[in-house]
């Protein structure tokens, strides 16, 4: 297996086991983050952390970054260019989920630098990440995809889905499916609660059937058992319900149900502490339009 020098930039949730499968796969990782705390684990694995992002970029081929949204990654870039870290020919693999403008912005950015962009977007939750099966959707030149396959088969199923921009635009379809089958999942749940079913064994019944998915067994189980420790946020979950609108209005779509999905998360995270929960945790905001009963 090829094996690289990489600028991980990033190490929340998401970030710190995806580096941790680098570091398994015998990559050898430069790592920073916002907080430096939360990079510390990874040192006693292999990584040299960093104080700096442009810090981190000394010596690496490629740089993976995972943050919060565009504005954070936008403003990582700038300060890495702005202090000449990045060199020509550099790969940037952005794993974080952001507008597809916004990559088309970045990759315009870096090329003005002789580099090359990817944006690749994740789908999978922690567990995915931490298991290495992350769904990754890829938009960018198939040679800049050939190049990174290596590292990205490192963390899950990367596939090419178009240009720049349609990486992005892949994960926004999958966050309007994720947000949309949350809220049908949290009305089964609530209806199964209170007509008196076992929803646990209702999830075995519907196993293998039409109905059947990962967000039903895995957030029909959170909702059921009221843990909502978080694997993706419903911050971030309302993020990308933003972006998907703000997607589907450039595109002059009209798009109900994500809409309706968008307000509930937004109602959701006017109460702080619900906003960082795990976004299955929608099903609370259902509770609390349905009052009563054990549910």
């Amino acid at each position: 297996m090829d094996r690289h020098c990489i600028a991980f930039l990033g190490t929340g949730l998401m970030g710190r086991p995806m580096a941790a499968n680098l570091l398994r796969a015998g990559h050898e990782l430069r790592v920073w983050n916002r907080t430096a705390d939360k990079a510390v684990a990874l040192a006693e694995q292999g990584a040299r952390i960093c104080d700096d992002p442009a810090q981190a970029l000394e010596g690496a081929e490629m740089i993976v970054s995972i943050m919060s949204d565009g504005a954070a990654v936008a403003q990582v870039q700038r300060r890495c260019l702005a202090a000449g870290a990045v060199r020509a020919s550099m790969l940037w693999i952005d794993m974080s989920s952001v507008r597809p403008g916004e990559a088309r912005a970045q990759a315009a950015a870096l090329d003005a630098a002789g580099a090359r962009l990817l944006d690749a977007p994740v789908s999978g939750g922690t567990r995915g990440a931490e298991a290495a099966r992350l769904a990754i959707m890829v938009g960018g030149d198939q040679a800049d995809f050939d190049r990174a396959a290596p590292v990205l088969r490192a963390m899950g199923r990367p596939v090419l889905v178009g240009p720049t921009g349609a990486g992005q635009l892949a994960k926004l379809a999958n966050q309007a499916v994720v947000g949309i089958t949350i809220g049908a999942v949290a009305e089964a749940t609530l209806m199964l609660q209170r007509g008196g079913a076992d929803p646990a064994a209702a999830r075995r019944a519907l196993a293998g059937g039409f109905a059947d998915s990962l967000v039903l067994q895995q957030h029909g189980a959170r909702m059921s058992d009221g843990d909502f420790t978080p694997g993706g946020t419903c911050r971030t979950q309302l993020k990308d319900m933003r972006n998907i609108l703000a997607e589907a209005a450039e595109l002059g779509l009209a798009l109900p149900l994500s809409q309706q999905i968008e307000a509930r998360y937004t109602a959701l995270c006017d109460a702080p502490e619900r906003a960082e929960l795990d976004h299955a945790a929608l099903y609370l905001e259902l509770r609390d339009r349905n009052p009563g009963g054990d549910g």
